[in-house]
């Protein structure tokens, strides 16, 4: 016990309250209801001071935002946050504060209740709160993502999101050597508030229990096919067992990756996906590893399957036929492909095949990529009378830059995988074609220095001014994977970076409330003209 003499009882019953100075803070004295009381001045929410507000029997009120603390129980009565009381005592006429630190570890256990609950209500002030008290109590802040993922992972319906694909790009961030402590928090409050974006509002989905464990074995071949015949409960058992048989997520990264394109799926986020589970499962380390399996399980089996769609219908017959030479294919060059469809890119990019190395038509699928998203016709972006199906956006073109730096360090472990790798890049470039302007002037994007340029980026980063989560991930996931495809592709990088630029300067709606209507009326049919009568 540290005791503070702060008053002595009879000056303390005249005034009703005091403010008593220690050790840089401000603890608030209170005679209430023939009871003494001890808090913080400050108020959890935004510090203003208590000593300003109002009581009435045992119930503080801070006149900032009218939260409401009941002092006789420690409860917040209006608001979230946790108000700390200290032991108060009366020794031989002085009031004395008990001003013992608390228990740490008891603290972290208590704040990442709280956090749960901030979690659940997607409180993104709150969030950013806890995260700042949990550190301050000595807790790792890898503790709260481990935290975040495990609360979140039955809650997301579909598996991972860019929650999750945004968060070792965020943590390589903070751990830069130039971040600043309150960068660090904006990149933690970054993932935690896009986890618990993306839970809100969602029920439970619980993973298959395993009652017998011990009776399941990694089989690769097995787990392949579980994932194409969409049975999660095999998948799961047998991700499950992986770690049993000494396989940590790195050596499971070539299965992943093959059942990540074994179809081109879900608009090539399933590799996406695949990638960055990996890295931060090496980030959290093994213990968070089974949620997060789990849930990239679960979004490989509900990928959606875009080469059943006409538009990329011939992708798997063209993936048969690779490298078999054709003599209609132009040489190898990226801007052979403006302005063509899926259908036309993919046969011009497997007869490159028969011809050259992959890694040179890496480098041209890149650089196109990143042409067409510094040539990107915006004005299409915010149209309100397309189809669903027509509705592309800035991110349609980021996919394919992030898509390519995940390729890129697959193929390197498993090069076998590269025809694929190329041709689903391939339908990138095709989808897009159609939302560009070759004609537009991107002078002014491009910069002198294209480090300097992104390392200005880096910094600026930290207060993008997003509203919403996705736009956020983003520009962080395009940022690291533009970074990584200059450094590889140098030939690309002034190219990458001035495409980067235009798109992190490019104003977004947050939403397309117009579009979205005009889409529903003509989803539902005629009659849903009837709402002009409303």
């Amino acid at each position: 016990m540290q005791w503070l003499d702060a008053i002595t009882l009879e000056r303390l019953d005249r005034s009703g309250k005091t403010i008593v100075r220690h050790d840089g803070g401000q603890i608030l004295l209170i005679a209430a209801d023939g009871a003494i009381f001890a808090v913080d001045n400050r108020c959890p929410h935004e510090g203003y001071p208590l000593a300003e507000g109002a009581l009435d029997g045992c119930t503080l009120t801070c006149h900032w935002h009218h939260w409401k603390f009941d002092l006789a129980s420690g409860r917040t009565l209006v608001g979230e946050d946790r108000l700390r009381h200290y032991p108060v005592r009366v020794r031989d006429g002085q009031v004395q504060i008990d001003l013992t630190p608390p228990d740490r570890n008891a603290s972290r256990r208590r704040i990442l209740d709280d956090l749960e609950t901030a979690l659940r209500t997607r409180r993104q002030g709150r969030i950013l709160r806890e995260a700042a008290r949990y550190l301050a109590a000595g807790g790792d802040h890898l503790d709260l993502v481990r935290h975040a993922v495990a609360w979140a992972h039955e809650r997301l319906e579909d598996g991972t999101t860019h929650a999750i694909a945004v968060t070792p790009d965020w943590l390589a961030l903070a751990a830069r050597p130039e971040t600043t402590p309150a960068e660090r928090l904006v990149a933690l409050g970054e993932i935690l508030g896009h986890i618990a974006d993306d839970a809100f509002g969602q029920g439970l989905h619980p993973f298959a229990d395993d009652a017998d464990p011990k009776s399941r074995s990694w089989n690769p071949a097995a787990f392949l096919d579980a994932i194409e015949t969409e049975n999660e409960a095999a998948a799961i058992h047998l991700i499950r067992a992986a770690p049993r048989a000494g396989l940590a997520a790195d050596d499971l990264r070539p299965i992943l990756a093959r059942a990540a394109l074994n179809h081109y799926a879900d608009f090539g986020h399933s590799l996406i996906y695949t990638i960055k589970t990996v890295d931060l499962i090496d980030t959290l380390g093994p213990g968070g590893a089974a949620p997060l399996l789990a849930l990239l399980v679960r979004s490989l089996i509900r990928a959606t399957r875009e080469d059943l769609l006409p538009e990329f219908a011939t992708y798997q017959t063209v993936l048969d036929a690779w490298g078999r030479a054709r003599t209609d294919t132009p040489a190898l060059a990226g801007a052979s492909l403006r302005g063509k469809s899926v259908r036309r890119v993919l046969p011009i990019v497997a007869g490159w095949g028969a011809r050259h190395p992959p890694e040179q038509i890496f480098e041209a699928l890149v650089g196109e990529a990143a042409w067409m998203m510094l040539h990107a016709n915006a004005s299409l972006f915010d149209r309100t009378d397309v189809a669903p199906a027509q509705s592309v956006n800035w991110l349609d073109f980021t996919h394919a830059i992030t898509f390519a730096e995940a390729g890129w360090r697959v193929a390197g472990e498993t090069p076998a995988l590269w025809p694929s790798i190329l041709l689903q890049l391939a339908c990138f470039i095709g989808r897009n074609a159609g939302f560009v302007d070759a004609a537009a002037d991107a002078s002014a994007h491009g910069q002198d220095d294209d480090r300097a340029s992104l390392d200005r980026q880096y910094r600026a980063v930290f207060d993008h001014g997003r509203d919403r989560f996705i736009i956020s991930a983003h520009v962080v996931k395009t940022l690291c994977a533009a970074d990584a495809m200059a450094t590889i592709l140098p030939a690309q990088a002034h190219t990458l970076t001035a495409a980067l630029n235009r798109f992190v300067a490019a104003p977004m709606k947050g939403r397309h409330a117009l579009r979205a209507a005009r889409q529903a009326l003509d989803l539902i049919g005629p009659g849903a003209n009837r709402i002009a009568l409303i």
